[in-house]
């Protein structure tokens, strides 16, 4: 990839996850060179611009004498890395490389050349820094996170190589990279920025794409198992409320379930409608197709964005503090799909608990052929219950709380990284929860003896070459876990989809899912 400004999702993906490597336009080059000269000459002359030859935050009033600049750059790194917690996962720090080295290619940073290539160049050799999750506010950028990053460009703290972390100092050798002499400005343009969460939030936009075709699908098989209409998804139905959402998921449903057996074997059975979960589909994943597809609107903007302070005009020699390091805007989007994804699980548990329960099902209860002396697949529901009640805590809305810091000089913050973190999480529950659905509706829909909607019939046969059907009570985790991975893959929603198989397609999580044995659950 040639980075210029034309990052798009998938590019994103291709590099974070694919391990493409990066390399700097030479437009790109160019613009951060014009920057650069106008630092340069602010470094020479007698004018106080903040950031420069001032301190921080409070400090922005102290003036920082000519030979002390690279000290000040430096101690504002070494200060700012105060990051606690877990470290990030590795595909989020690669997001932050990639997002913070965009960021200054732009060309409104002041940095030298040298910087966005170093951090490309550990980018490309799978050289992580080791970021703690924790200590972002939101504004002034992901300033801890992002110090953690800039230290191990200047040799210090910690990365994590090859699966093994190692002193920043002793990678950096091994690669043959000399850790950076920070300069004037270079220390501020490397932490102050939005990446942690715009690389937080990038991962879930496209996992949570997933997610919705994979909760399509499973709407559609348990709509099959339980003997569900069809009739809801018409496109005259729900053009009568066309939000774009509710139309592309009621033709995809549509897509699933076409050429059903099964469908037309009970049309005069004498239900006059079906439970919400079932007959609304169209309307609660539609909605959040809708707030995606905003997503995805912010991601682009986020993209092209700087996010530095003070930003640098090289055409006028301007320089100006303002505010684009602010996360609200990420913040707010970042809540809005915390809610959005969180509905996903919301509505499959009880589609599960459709299927479950014999009550309202008409199947074996628990959907064992001999229960009592079998429990059948009764606490796959407990668990679906258990991590959509936690979504719950974690869909409550980070941007509504501020807390001031640097001495009330930065009195309102986003709380966009602590919502980032839930919305991961949330996703990752999701994804949990729709596994548990399609256990169970490829369970339900072996007591059929007619072939479901297409997509059904593929998916259910795919679930089934990973799953066996339940005939007495096992170990249930390998079997979740393993329709995990196929929902992670996207193998399934291919299947389902009846696209090609690629390559490609297993090497979308190499490295992240683990494969887990599932021989004991054959038998």
């Amino acid at each position: 990839m040639i980075l210029d400004n034309n990052l798009t999702l998938d590019g994103f993906m291709t590099v974070v996850r694919s391990g493409e490597k990066v390399e700097l336009s030479g437009a790109a080059r160019e613009r951060i060179e014009k920057a650069r000269a106008v630092i340069e000459r602010i470094v020479e002359g007698d004018e106080a611009v903040y950031g420069v030859n001032t301190g921080f935050g409070k400090f922005e009033n102290v003036r920082v004498s000519r030979d002390q600049l690279a000290q000040l750059q430096h101690n504002l790194i070494v200060s700012h890395a105060i990051g606690l917690g877990a470290p990030l996962p590795a595909e989020v720090v690669r997001g932050m490389m990639l997002l913070r080295a965009q960021s200054l290619a732009l060309g409104h940073s002041g940095v030298r050349a040298e910087v966005v290539e170093l951090l490309l160049a550990l980018l490309n050799a799978g050289a992580h820094p080791v970021i703690p999750e924790q200590g972002s506010v939101g504004a002034s950028g992901d300033l801890a996170p992002l110090a953690h990053l800039a230290l191990a460009l200047i040799g210090l703290g910690e990365i994590e190589y090859h699966g093994e972390v190692r002193p920043a100092a002793e990678v950096l050798t091994h690669l043959g990279l000399p850790p950076l002499k920070l300069q004037a400005k270079e220390g501020l343009a490397l932490i102050n920025g939005t990446q942690l969460m715009g690389s937080l939030l990038a991962l879930a936009v496209h996992d949570s794409h997933v997610l919705l075709g994979t909760a399509n699908l499973a709407a559609a098989m348990t709509v099959e198992a339980r003997y569900g209409s069809h009739r809801p998804f018409g496109a005259d139905v729900v053009g009568l409320r066309p939000h774009p959402g509710a139309l592309a998921v009621a033709s995809e449903l549509r897509g699933f379930l076409a050429d059903s057996q099964i469908a037309p074997s009970h049309v005069n059975c004498g239900k006059v409608q079906d439970a919400y979960s079932l007959r609304a589909v169209p309307q609660v994943h539609g909605a959040t197709w809708d707030a995606l597809e905003h997503a995805r609107r912010v991601l682009n903007v986020e993209f092209a964005s700087v996010t530095d302070n003070p930003l640098i005009f090289p055409d006028t020699g301007e320089v100006v503090s303002g505010g684009n390091f602010h996360g609200q805007p990420l913040a707010l989007t970042i809540d809005s799909l915390k809610v959005a994804v969180a509905e996903l699980g919301s509505i499959s548990e009880r589609r599960t608990e459709q299927l479950l329960n014999p009550s309202l099902s008409g199947l074996p209860a628990f959907l064992t052929p001999e229960g009592g002396l079998n429990s059948g697949l009764m606490i796959a529901q407990y668990t679906s219950a258990a991590l959509v009640s936690e979504n719950k805590v974690l869909a409550h809305p980070a941007s509504v709380d501020s807390i001031p810091t640097s001495a009330n000089q930065e009195d309102h913050v986003s709380m966009g990284a602590h919502g980032a973190r839930q919305l991961r999480q949330i996703v990752q529950n999701v994804r949990q929860v729709l596994s548990i659905e399609l256990m169970c509706a490829a369970q339900a829909l072996d007591f059929q003896n007619l072939k479901a909607g297409a997509g059904v019939q593929a998916a259910y046969e795919h679930i089934r070459s990973v799953v066996p059907h339940l005939d007495q009570d096992r170990y249930y985790r390998p079997d979740v876990l393993r329709i995990s991975e196929e929902i992670t893959t996207e193998r399934l929603l291919h299947v389902a989809r009846h696209e090609p198989l690629t390559p490609a397609t297993d090497e979308k999580v190499q490295g992240r899912v683990p494969v887990f044995d599932n021989s004991t659950s054959r038998h």
